[in-house]
């Protein structure tokens, strides 16, 4: 499909990669209903973007309020064929603490955030995308995943995270192979070290280091970027099943 025809779902839409998203789809024409749990950048959002976009208030983990805002956003666009999860926890801390093994809520969390909510917002975007009709080759919508190169190079400290990733990047050809009898592709980034507001909350010489490890362009990644990439997999629709690097060619050290 054409980005112009994007009737998108977007977890994580107020910050980050998910809001950089949403430019990229705004701006091209497309509608976008932005998921996030937190509504305190909603109303500048909402006024830089303009009447294609919506805030939905919801919690990727729980699933009764993601089936909710998914049904909204369908109600909203009139239909929903791109859903992009953004939404995410980094769940950092080494399995065995120099205080204590880590919690098994802490580890619990970061895989009900990053892999269960990633989940849900597949399948019940998937579930209201099998209504659509078909367009070009019988496609009916596109579901683009994030991982993170840490689902392949773990750190240390990245036990639970990389677990988390790790299961985004494993289920995306068996959802794939199971949504084509619908239409319905879908793919995964997995980015490197980007410009998130985690990231930019570093110090800056701490970000310079991470970027100067980067083999090139030697600098971390653009939101616009992994931006310039999903609207790339909603126009391909030979693109199915796998999972895109979007890293500059690093490699993860061990810590």
């Amino acid at each position: 499909m054409q980005i112009v025809q994007s009737k998108a779902v977007i977890s994580g839409g107020l910050s980050g990669l998910g809001l950089a998203v949403a430019k990229h789809i705004v701006n091209a024409g497309g509608q976008a209903a932005l998921l996030d749990i937190n509504d305190s950048a909603s109303a500048a959002v909402l006024a830089e973007l303009g009447d294609n976009v919506r805030f939905i208030q919801a919690d990727v983990s729980n699933e009764a309020q993601i089936e909710a805002a998914v049904a909204e956003a369908t109600a909203w666009m009139g239909s929903v064929n791109v859903a992009v999860s953004c939404a995410g926890i980094l769940g950092a801390g080494r399995v065995l603490g120099r205080e204590a093994p880590m919690r098994l809520d802490n580890f619990s969390r970061t895989i009900q955030v990053n892999l269960i909510g990633t989940f849900n917002l597949a399948k019940s975007a998937a579930a209201q995308m099998q209504q659509n009709e078909p367009g070009e080759d019988g496609e009916r919508g596109v579901i683009i995943n994030t991982a993170s190169v840490a689902a392949y190079e773990g750190q240390i400290g990245q036990a639970a995270y990389s677990a988390s990733k790790g299961g985004v990047v494993g289920m995306t050809l068996p959802m794939a192979r199971e949504f084509t009898r619908f239409g319905i592709r879908v793919m995964t980034i997995a980015p490197g070290v980007f410009h998130t507001p985690m990231v930019d909350g570093m110090p800056a010489d701490v970000q310079a280091a991470l970027g100067a490890k980067i083999p090139f362009p030697s600098r971390l990644g653009q939101p616009a970027e992994f931006a310039s990439l999903a609207g790339h997999i909603i126009e391909n629709r030979y693109l199915n099943g796998t999972t895109i690097r979007l890293d500059g060619g690093t490699r993860l050290e061990p810590k």
